[in-house]
């Protein structure tokens, strides 16, 4: 009887349930639906027709040969006789480092092995590390260096304040600086080449006009999981094209916080740094650009460093990359717009498509379109989505997103599958940047291993999973997407008629694996 009257109460839910979704469905749900289909068409025309422009801009780049040094004025420098060194210009080295175990000796060794006078350079060890014993071990490394004969300071402050910003800036004040005419900044992960300064500066002592040199980054570790490979082709994209075409056609992009060399008196002009947003490299390129500075990227100097391995300090970073230029564009694009000293066409170009495409519509569209609004079609048949919509724009974007990385062209289907379910989180970062809400200013510092992994594995990667942390390993949006996905892939199975099912059940898949954190490296414990 007990179980009669349950199938009863079942049944009776569920018709409770299919009479409201009825008489809403027609009247709210179908045109709410027709409204973010329509919003997400603009917006995935507006990422077509970015990534075709800059498809093209490269593809003449390259056709054409407009390197940087038939751009600008670039010859080696050349010793003078009668000054000596003192023909060089003084060049500051920052590696700003916060509790940097495994890589500290790795930039400190870079930096001190700079090809350059020796009396014309200063390096300078900002440590805002919170561990003793780590600070300890940095300023071992730096009296090692300096009784070698290295000029290397080693500074250190009492709080943490403004993070790298902060720390950037006190490295700024002191009184040795005032000497220095250009600076080069590497974070801990980074080692330049000797001839980094060689290749560099010429640039900058020929066109006055230039303030900053920026080098392009090579991952030591691309290989080391799927996910490092997925960095690798999104960031890929970034440096072979984005920054190339800002470079060549507006002499403007954003400044990467490392591996590149700014000239002092256009940092200053700018207004140093500034801790109001958690991409301060970002905010003083901005306002370098928006006092009439060009800037010069430098595709084939290429500085070793290392790319997240773990999902933990991935996210962090994700979130930091997302929220940060969300948040700028907030504060800064009145400014953009009542500045004088700068083009339209200019200010069209960072206010529209490096701004607003590029760092709020491709997050958002990315995961309202393909996780939310397309699936949703599914359960509501009166809604199409055109083919060009549906297929052809996301086929063009991701074919030109990989030209990138070509020996990646075999893993576009992860990468699409991982890009649509980091899009949740960079998503919601990005919203936080705009609304600035909590969060807005959070900076974790993304964990480097460095050899770590090769020493505590015996030369091999490490797989030894950890004890499970429910807190630390599940993300509860992830898993609530994937059930989304997964519940409109079997109404198209049992209703549907255009066989999305196949792209649902796997990218809901794919949302799980990453909800329960089985992506990337699993550091061991012991």
């Amino acid at each position: 009887m007990d179980g009669v009257s349950f199938e009863g109460a079942k049944d009776d839910i569920t018709m409770q349930f299919a009479m409201v979704w009825s008489q809403i469905k027609a009247p709210l749900i179908v045109p709410m639906l027709r409204i973010a289909v329509f919003l997400c068409l603009i917006m995935s025309v507006m990422m077509f027709i970015e990534r075709v422009y800059m498809g093209i801009v490269i593809s003449l780049v390259k056709l054409f040969g407009r390197r940087p040094e038939k751009r600008y004025k670039w010859e080696p420098m050349k010793d003078d006789v009668e000054l000596g060194n003192s023909s060089y210009p003084m060049v500051l080295v920052q590696i700003p480092m916060y509790n940097e175990r495994e890589v500290y000796q790795l930039s400190i060794g870079a930096a001190c092995g700079l090809s350059w006078p020796s009396d014309r350079i200063i390096v300078q060890v900002l440590d805002d590390s919170t561990d003793q014993a780590i600070k300890e071990l940095v300023q071992i490394e730096c009296q090692r260096w300096a009784s070698k004969g290295v000029n290397i300071k080693y500074e250190v402050r009492d709080n943490r304040n403004g993070y790298k910003a902060g720390a950037l800036k006190e490295g700024m004040k002191r009184s040795y600086v005032k000497q220095c005419d250009y600076v080069a900044i590497f974070d801990a992960d980074f080692q330049p080449e000797p001839d980094f300064l060689w290749r560099t500066i010429p640039f900058l002592v020929h066109n006055p006009e230039l303030a900053l040199v920026q080098a392009r980054w090579k991952f030591v570790n691309s290989d080391e999981c799927l996910m490092t490979r997925m960095q690798e082709m999104s960031l890929d994209y970034h440096f072979t094209v984005e920054q190339e075409v800002g470079s060549s056609s507006y002499a403007f992009f954003g400044f990467n916080g490392t591996a590149g060399v700014w000239r002092i008196a256009a940092l200053n002009e700018a207004g140093g740094w500034k801790d109001r947003t958690t991409v301060e490299d970002m905010d003083l390129a901005v306002r370098a650009s928006l006092k009439g500075w060009k800037f010069c990227y430098l595709s084939d100097l290429k500085v070793k460093n290392e790319l997240p391995s773990t999902l933990k300090a991935y996210r962090y970073q994700q979130h930091r990359w997302s929220c940060g230029p969300a948040n700028l564009f907030r504060k800064m694009v009145l400014e953009i717009i009542r500045n004088k000293k700068v083009s339209t066409w200019k200010k069209v170009h960072v206010i529209y498509s490096f701004f607003f495409v590029r760092k709020v519509i491709a997050h958002i569209n990315t995961f309202v379109f393909y996780c939310i609004v397309l699936p949703a079609t599914v359960v509501v048949p009166e809604v199409v989505v055109p083919k060009w919509g549906a297929v052809y724009i996301p086929s063009v974007i991701t074919l030109l997103n990989a030209v990138g990385t070509p020996r990646s062209l075999h893993l576009l289907v992860f990468w699409i599958l991982f890009e649509n379910v980091m899009s949740l989180h960079r998503t919601k970062a990005t919203i936080i940047g705009l609304l600035e809400a909590s969060r807005v200013n959070e900076w974790v510092v993304t964990e480097k291993l460095g050899d770590a992994l090769k020493s505590k594995a015996g030369g091999k990667v490490a797989s030894k999973k950890p004890r499970f942390k429910i807190g630390d390993r599940i993300h509860l949006l992830e898993l609530g997407v994937g059930f989304y996905l997964f519940f409109c892939g079997c109404y198209d199975v049992m209703f549907g008629k255009n066989h999305y099912f196949i792209f649902l059940f796997i990218q809901a898949i794919a949302f799980f694996i990453m909800a329960f954190g089985y992506v990337g490296t699993f550091v061991p414990t012991s």
